[in-house]
């Protein structure tokens, strides 16, 4: 019985996405380690950079056969999952950051922020506010509110404002 290939996380060593992506690649795995431009400033200079959308990970496709290949990779430590088992990504979702990158549009890495995360802007009128993020039909809110009064109001905010908030 064999397995159809799916996609899996794996941890890469720091900085080594690129080089990892490419060695799987000739072992003959299909990978993905997609890439954005940064730009790093120094006393003397401004330089845009590549650097890994998900530092620390490679995208690789493969199937049960692949695991210990994959794994006797330098730089694999591996396979991301649960329970002590790898857990395979959606299709989908490789197939939306892969449409992303292709697009050549600007993008860069972003927090993980889902409704109910507590929040804090970073920009604009309300920054150093903190709050909680929720998903309307018009886009994200912020919310605070007075917890005595039991009472909160939302105000829409741009996604480019707001960050996780630092842990109590």
């Amino acid at each position: 019985m064999t397995e159809e290939p799916r996609w899996y996380a794996l941890t890469a060593k720091h900085q080594h996405e690129r080089a990892l992506s490419q060695t799987l690649a000739v072992k003959g795995f299909e990978t993905l380690a997609p890439t954005y431009l940064a730009r790093s400033f120094w006393s003397d200079r401004t330089k845009e950079i590549e650097r890994a959308l998900f530092p620390g990970y490679v995208f690789c496709r493969l199937g049960l056969s692949g695991r210990n290949a994959v794994l006797d990779t330098p730089g694999i430590s591996r396979i991301v999952g649960f329970g002590g088992r790898p857990t395979p990504i959606p299709d989908s979702e490789i197939e939306a950051i892969r449409a992303a990158v292709a697009s050549k549009l600007p993008l860069r890495q972003w927090p993980h922020l889902k409704p109910g995360d507590r929040i804090r802007v970073e920009r604009g009128p309300l920054k150093g506010i903190e709050g909680t993020l929720i998903r309307d039909k018009d886009g994200y809110q912020f919310v605070v509110g007075i917890e005595l009064l039991q009472r909160s109001i939302a105000v829409q905010m741009d996604a480019d404002s707001v960050s996780p908030a630092p842990a109590p």
